[in-house]
């Protein structure tokens, strides 16, 4: 019998969403705006919420891009061009829920986010 090994390679960045308090020293944030920090962040890229609607968060009629990517558009390329340390994740601390549903948003629906970036 012959068994065949599936490889699986995801090699974008994970983001977690952790409390501030777990996050560890010096982490690259993804921070909402006016959320608790913790201390000595690498980095830390902020982003506004949208408010909730009925609409999905970052459609057309509202908004272009959701704030969450474009956000982590900012991440990824400044570390490319060296203005950001190498980071291997990225932490997410949110203060809402605006905030988590803007960040699984991101996640699920920007087909630019999904090639860089994976919930983690």
């Amino acid at each position: 019998m012959s068994s065949v090994m599936a490889w699986s390679l995801d090699a974008r960045t994970p983001v977690r969403l952790l409390k501030a308090t777990d996050a560890p020293p010096g982490s690259v944030l993804l921070a909402e705006d006016g959320a608790v920090l913790p201390d000595a962040p690498a980095r830390v890229e902020p982003f506004a919420a949208p408010p909730l609607t009925a609409h999905p968060v970052g459609c057309a009629c509202c908004q272009p891009r959701n704030p969450v990517s474009i956000a982590l558009d900012r991440l990824f390329l400044a570390r490319t061009r060296g203005e950001a340390p190498w980071f291997t994740e990225v932490v997410a601390i949110v203060r809402t829920e605006a905030g988590r549903a803007a960040i699984a948003a991101a996640l699920e629906g920007d087909s630019v986010t999904q090639a860089r970036f994976r919930p983690g």
